[in-house]
């Protein structure tokens, strides 16, 4: 008999822990356990953390208590970075039970079925953390529209700022005919949108005679009316080669998301990135110059602890003159264990986040110059799903968003649409009148 009925999830961060997550719920329906929207009560909580920022941690308090408020007497799990990273101080949270780490998560339904109730137990359960080692292959299905396939895993960089390898280990794949398999399954129970992710996806292959080229190359023959989009891949492993298939591809669709992290060259030396700033202009001159509707998408960050005033304006400027959509910005904050918080400089916080307002107003403007460019142009749309009680959303090749009023028979399909009203929220508006191709 199982002894708790129903299963609740919560993700924190990047799609590999959407992924990851729906992963970990499937292994506890296959031993009978319903899963139920986190504002449900339920018997079990499953948060799947994150620790790229310490708001990331923070947040992680607020869900475990928005989980005991739903049920006190629920068995709450966490997993994911913060779990690998400071097991201990996950346990001292109030009101969790069990601590799973990077590969101690793959063996939930064993875990949880090993644990008595709550109240028979007083001490919480952390699983023993141990370094990441194996590939745990990983998709998402139903609870979101896209499907995220996880390819790779694991980061052998070791970049200034980030905790992530050691969080989640060195660089390791799936092979490509394993990747193929799970790309099948996917296709076959309806999704018309892979994404592919990884720590460090372009690192696919690391160690094998496989790489990410030979990755995407036979994904792209795959049967089946779907498209396949990369998410981000690092500078340095984006090839001349890589932008090129693309750009000859029917499946994989014009869209990058490119980190850059800072447009100062000392800083991206202090960061320890492995590009220069010239390198990376010439990925996004590549890419414009084959896909020239291309959406790009760029990390930076803000505040690291050597970005002088000038370096900061440095970097506004280097993004000002790059072609690109638009960016997403994270306030520099210290991480335990990496190199940056031994540098023995700081950024005054109030400045840090004047700098990250000031990069989120040039995006805005980078993505409305973006969408404004589009317009009369007609692109491939996939309808996702329900906006609101009489719209529906979905996004073209390159990332647009379009809005359309409710039809339930169109989610899941493509549509071919003529873009020509634009709203102020950076929405293509497809009028009621208007022929959907």
């Amino acid at each position: 008999m199982i002894p708790y009925q129903r299963a609740a999830f919560y993700t924190l961060g990047c799609k590999l822990n959407f992924a990851e997550t729906s992963t970990l719920a499937r292994a506890l329906q296959e031993q009978g356990y319903a899963r139920v929207s986190f504002d449900e009560r339920a018997d079990i909580y499953v948060i799947n953390t994150c620790s790229v920022t310490e708001n990331a941690d923070k947040e992680c308090k607020q869900v475990v208590k928005k989980a005991l408020k739903q049920n006190p007497l629920a068995l709450v799990v966490v997993t994911g970075c913060y779990a690998q990273l400071k097991p201990q101080e996950v346990a001292n949270i109030a009101g969790v039970d069990l601590v799973l780490g990077a590969n101690e998560k793959f063996d939930i339904a064993l875990q949880v079925a090993q644990l008595q109730h709550k109240k028979a137990h007083a001490q919480v359960q952390v699983q023993a953390i141990k370094e990441a080692r194996h590939f745990h292959a990983s998709y998402s299905m139903g609870d979101r529209t896209r499907t995220f396939l996880k390819v790779q895993d694991g980061c052998d960089y070791f970049c200034a700022f980030c905790t992530i390898p050691l969080a989640r280990g060195r660089s390791r794949s799936a092979s490509i005919a394993d990747t193929i398999q799970k790309a099948e399954i996917a296709i076959a129970e309806g999704s018309k949108e892979i994404v592919l992710t990884g720590v460090n996806l372009g690192d696919f292959g690391s160690g094998t005679d496989e790489n990410f080229l030979q990755l995407i190359q036979a994904l792209d023959v795959l049967a089946g009316d779907v498209r396949f989009r990369i998410s981000s891949i690092e500078p340095n492993l984006l090839t001349d080669a890589v932008i090129e298939f693309v750009a000859g591809s029917q499946k994989f669709v014009p869209h990058f998301h490119v980190p850059l992290q800072s447009g100062s060259e000392k800083v991206l030396k202090d960061m320890r990135r492995r590009y220069a700033k010239d390198h990376y202009q010439t990925r996004i001159a590549k890419i414009k110059q084959l896909l020239p509707d291309a959406c790009i998408g760029v990390d930076v960050i803000v505040g690291f602890p050597t970005e002088t005033e000038a370096d900061f304006l440095e970097t506004h400027a280097f993004l000002s003159d790059l072609p690109i959509s638009y960016l997403h910005v994270f306030t520099y904050s210290e991480r335990d264990n990496t190199t940056a918080v031994r540098l023995g400089q700081t950024v005054d916080m109030a400045e840090r986040k004047k700098r990250n307002h000031s990069l989120q107003m040039l995006s805005e403007k980078k993505k409305r110059l973006f969408y404004e460019s589009m317009r009369q142009k007609r692109f491939t749309v996939l309808w996702e799903g329900e906006q609101d009680a009489e719209t529906m959303q979905g996004f073209t090749e390159n990332y647009l968003q379009v809005q359309a009023p409710f039809d339930a028979d169109k989610i899941n399909t493509f549509a071919q649409i003529d873009l020509k009203f634009l709203d102020k929220e950076n929405r293509f508006i497809v009028e009621p009148c208007q022929e959907l191709l």
